[in-house]
């Protein structure tokens, strides 16, 4: 998540370095999102026949490697080719993990063990912006992508010493089958199609604006790319701290609430966002979206395991897919917007965008409670 989340404050400076507008810097943010997605219904596979923990091992490997290249590549189109290739890695290290934890830790450890795994995702989102701002201010944003280097080398480094204990645990006596049966039993579900469809939208609005955010920040208060990141660093301490809470707001709220005021909160803090004449104002808002986004994500995520039980795998890795199409398509578009409009104008409609979609998704949910509770 750091690697995917260390351009964002970067754009601006790509933008003077290489003397090319926004929209098109912006590439190395949306091709690595459009990479990274279509790779996801790759690793299932790979890893299921060659074992989770040694391919997530040699994907940090190639992250190393492929952020290497990006410090070094001395002009656009590298760079954006070199963030591909680094993403056609890094894709196998999320969901490869997840599925790795699943297999070797018992059930009544597994919740909290995921919830680690989840707070670093948060964790990399904040680094990522944050680091990403801060060296490029500084040393250069070409260190930005050598911090990147370096740790994953070192995380490769410390996977390869617990490989002959660890990966052994992960193997399987037998290789999926039928995965084209269950996209066939995923595309012919109504409410998949329409649950896969709010995963693009949400993509491309929440993650997509999130891409221009340091940018807004730092061109209309005029402050430094440090400080616009590390603002905007405050999102994945936003959803940290929402993970820390879930328990208790999750009975609060339960996955209606959730969705509804989940949308409503982030909508709130990006209208903040973007209409405050104060920069000040937008570090509390910031961290409320992060928290909304986590509020609204995860109910998404809980709802992606049970879209379709009988294709639960291939229902998830679509999730996951759509998801990352969504951030792509938002990127490119939001990118593109921002180089011709009012970035406040941009950031205020996607607000109102992300409020209707946490409205449709609460209704549909108690729409399909109540229908199945009827069945019952």
């Amino acid at each position: 998540m750091a690697l995917q989340r260390i351009c964002d404050p970067m754009l601006p400076e790509l933008s003077r370095v290489f003397s090319a507008p926004i929209g098109e810097v912006s590439q190395v943010i949306s091709f690595f999102a459009i990479a990274y997605g279509l790779m996801q219904l790759f690793y299932g596979p790979v890893g299921d026949r060659f074992g989770k923990y040694r391919v997530v091992m040699l994907a940090t490997m190639g992250c190393s490697v492929g952020s290497l290249v990006c410090a070094l590549t001395p002009n656009l189109n590298l760079l954006v080719a070199a963030r591909i290739g680094t993403a056609l890695a890094a894709a196998a290290i999320i969901p490869l993990s997840l599925a790795w934890v699943g297999d070797v830790v018992q059930y009544e450890y597994r919740q909290e063990t995921l919830a680690r795994v989840g707070l670093g995702t948060m964790l990399g989102i904040t680094g990522g912006q944050l680091f990403g701002g801060l060296l490029t201010d500084t040393l250069g944003w070409r260190w930005a992508f050598v911090l990147m280097t370096t740790t994953f080398a070192v995380v490769s480094f410390l996977l390869w010493r617990q490989l002959p204990r660890l990966d052994p645990m992960a193997q399987h006596d037998h290789a999926p089958v039928g995965f084209f049966k269950q996209l066939q039993k995923v595309a012919q579900n109504p409410w998949a199609r329409t649950f896969l469809g709010l995963a693009v939208i949400e993509g491309a609005t929440v993650f997509g604006v999130l891409a221009i955010t340091a940018a807004h920040l730092h061109q209309v208060h005029h402050i430094s790319l440090t400080l616009a990141g590390g603002t905007t660093a405050l999102f994945g301490l936003g959803g940290m701290a929402y993970m820390g809470t879930a328990k208790i707001t999750i009975r609060r709220f339960g996955e209606v609430g959730l969705a509804r005021y989940g949308g409503n909160l982030f909508a709130m803090s990006f209208l903040v966002i973007a209409f405050t004449p104060w920069w000040q104002l937008a570090l509390p808002a910031c961290f409320a979206a992060g928290f909304s986004f986590a509020m609204f994500h995860n109910t998404m995520q809980a709802k992606a395991t049970q879209m379709v039980p009988t294709a639960r795998g291939t229902g998830v890795t679509l999730f996951a897919g759509s998801l990352f199409l969504g951030q792509s398509l938002g990127v490119l578009v939001l990118a593109e917007l921002f180089s011709h409009f009012n970035s406040q104008y941009i950031l205020g409609v996607d607000a109102v965008i992300v409020w209707g979609l946490g409205l449709f998704l609460s209704n549909a949910i108690a729409k399909r409670n109540a229908t199945q509770a009827d069945h019952a």
